[in-house]
């Protein structure tokens, strides 16, 4: 699965990744013909009751990479927030992600607790700590098929020059890919793949600081990834509001498009059935 992401950002064109917060979504954006999966941190911390404020440790964002990488035969990135310590807490993150089938994760420059990168109030740590922090992930991985993106949010309390700076160290310093977030006009999005030397991601967030959400405008622009971190919990937020609007208006449940055994089948039932017949599982025991 690493490999495949690998092999991807060597290709010409742009990689487009939704974003997913569980399996679910994961399982459609596969179904949908995606390459990649991005594994949100805002909304694995909506999912747990949380916003995006870095309440969540490293070891509850691992373990839900981990249900999603099992779930997908495509790459997943994720979101692995500031590395949740020093150059030694970030060594076991990468290798806890590493170890769970994840293909990427991003780290980044804000002061822990971080908050999302298109809130104001955010805080950076020096461009020292921040290029040693990208410096251990790289060396701490077990192979280079693990891709390390390096995201700096300088540009919203700095500058777009500091933040194009840090990126292009966090490259030098081994880095596979730049992250340069919350660009603030379309001018500034399209600066970066010219001015940072190497491939860069772009975060697509409507209502966010960024205006940019044509895919292929951003392709146009030379950027080799994009993540839409919120589809699948807006898409999930949006349609939920609208079922239990329709139950408390009418008292009639919501009408189905598909069964139930064909809703399990999406998430493999097939497979699993095909394995209770060949070991005839569940078939009632025999005594003497």
């Amino acid at each position: 699965m690493n490999t495949t992401l690998k092999q991807q950002l060597l290709r010409p064109g742009m990689i487009v990744a939704p974003g997913a917060y569980d399996a679910i979504g994961a399982r459609l954006i596969e179904q949908a013909g995606f390459s990649a999966v991005y594994m949100t941190g805002a909304g694995t911390s909506a999912a747990r009751g949380y916003p995006d404020f870095g309440l969540l440790t490293m070891s509850e964002m691992v373990e839900n990479a981990a249900v999603m990488a099992r779930s997908i035969g495509i790459a997943l990135i994720a979101d692995a927030d500031t590395g949740y310590g020093n150059e030694l807490n970030v060594t076991r993150t990468v290798r806890e992600f590493e170890a769970r089938g994840v293909a990427a994760i991003h780290i980044e420059d804000q002061v822990a607790p971080k908050r999302c990168g298109h809130l104001d109030g955010k805080l950076v740590v020096s461009r020292e700590e921040f290029v040693s922090k990208i410096r251990a992930a790289v060396e701490g991985r077990r192979t280079k098929e693990f891709v390390i993106i390096a995201r700096t949010d300088a540009r919203a309390m700095m500058s777009l020059d500091e933040a194009i700076w840090r990126a292009n160290a966090a490259l030098e310093a081994g880095a596979d890919m730049a992250f340069v977030e919350a660009t603030q006009t379309r001018e500034e999005a399209a600066a970066v793949p010219q001015r940072v030397h190497g491939p860069c991601l772009l975060n697509v967030v409507p209502g966010g600081r960024t205006p940019v959400f044509d895919m292929r405008e951003a392709e146009a622009m030379g950027y080799k990834l994009a993540i839409l971190p919120g589809l699948m919990l807006k898409a999930a937020i949006e349609a939920g509001d609208a079922a239990l609007a329709e139950l408390k208006a009418t008292s009639m449940a919501p009408t189905a498009d598909r069964s139930v055994a064909e809703t399990f089948r999406r998430f493999g039932a097939d497979e699993w059935d095909a394995l209770r017949t060949r070991f005839n599982a569940g078939a009632t025991m025999q005594t003497k």
